[in-house]
């Protein structure tokens, strides 16, 4: 099979590679669509760990093609997505009920030190594949993923009817987060420095998501919450939300470091909050979710598998094509022709 292949800082290519073998408990999934997310640009510019040799991606939706002996829950046919986030249930944040930040994550986390998506095939336990319902194309289902993280973003920031909201970064995970927000009908503003990525912000997101560059943002008045998707801002954050607020950290940057006021903390009353990985239940809502929320509508490219190298050259993931900036929002890459374009 053909497979994309981490393989040093700036540098990723197509290999071949053998279908991966599977055991009683795993299924074989033939991959159909794969999102680029911001965790496999941040590993080609260096900015997050993983393994050299590691097959990447993790946002993946595809058809079951085989399964292990012991699998009950599906068979061969079955349209799939896949929950990447990996935990053993015995360690003891898994019986403390905090799945999520399973202590027995090295080795397991798909697309980082475990071969991932970017592939046609890819081998998964059974109780991480989940049916997609029929009404959920591939288009859609490939967004589940991000879709988990931003509802337990959103949980932790713990929003009343009545607040305002501040999303920090309109690349994928930002816009996804003001798409849920107004789906809710919250009051949802959505920042961003880049231009390219604000001209397609503002092309993709209901009117009822305030789409301003940074400086607009800024004058705009003081938010009751604000969510921050780049992880490079929360310092400069808690200034500016209302006293009692809360600033939830969401972004991931290995080498981000923030200076935090702490008497403004203290005095204000103001939530610094790090939400970490989703929980199973986030994963099952978002597939529920993902039957109402028109998530396809974020996506700007489908491009096949061997065309990776220009997918991530679009959404500036290599240090060549930085300074070029971003050029799209959510990319899939297929080996599926069905996964529309």
């Amino acid at each position: 099979m053909k497979a994309v292949v981490f393989e040093d800082v700036g540098r990723a290519g197509i290999h071949d590679r053998a279908v991966p073998s599977f055991d009683a408990h795993d299924v074989l999934v033939k991959v159909a669509a794969t999102g680029i997310c911001g965790t496999d640009r941040a590993i080609l510019l260096g900015e997050f760990p993983a393994r050299r040799g590691v097959v990447l991606g993790h946002e993946a939706v595809g058809a079951v093609t085989a399964v292990g002996a012991a699998v009950a829950s599906v068979a061969p046919g079955d349209r799939v997505v896949i929950n990447p986030t990996y935990h053993c249930d015995r360690c003891r944040p898994c019986r403390r009920g905090m799945p999520a930040h399973c202590g027995a994550k090295a080795g397991r986390e798909v697309g980082v030190d475990r071969d991932g998506t970017m592939a046609d095939f890819a081998v998964v336990p059974e109780r991480f594949v989940h049916r997609l319902p029929a009404e959920v194309p591939y288009r859609r289902g490939a967004l589940v993923e991000p879709l988990a993280c931003v509802l337990n973003n959103l949980t932790a920031a713990r929003l009343r009817w009545d607040d305002r909201v501040l999303v920090v970064g309109a690349g994928p995970i930002g816009a996804l987060c003001a798409l849920v927000l107004a789906w809710r009908g919250a009051r949802v503003t959505l920042a961003e420095r880049d231009p390219g990525r604000l001209d397609i912000a503002r092309r993709l997101l209901p009117h009822a998501v305030r789409v301003l560059a940074a400086e607009e943002a800024a004058a705009a008045g003081a938010p009751d919450a604000v969510i921050d998707t780049t992880g490079a801002l929360p310092g400069d954050l808690l200034g500016t939300v209302t006293a009692g607020g809360t600033v939830v950290v969401m972004g991931e940057r290995e080498a981000a470091v923030a200076a935090v006021p702490l008497r403004a903390l203290v005095t204000r009353g103001i939530r610094l909050v790090g939400a970490g990985p989703y929980r199973p239940a986030d994963f099952e809502l978002a597939v529920e979710l993902a039957c109402e929320l028109p998530l396809e509508g974020l996506v700007t490219h489908v491009l096949p598998l061997e065309r990776y190298a220009e997918a991530l050259t679009l959404l500036a993931a290599t240090p060549a094509s930085e300074p070029e900036g971003y050029s799209a929002m959510k990319i899939l890459l297929t080996t599926d022709e069905g996964v529309a374009p």
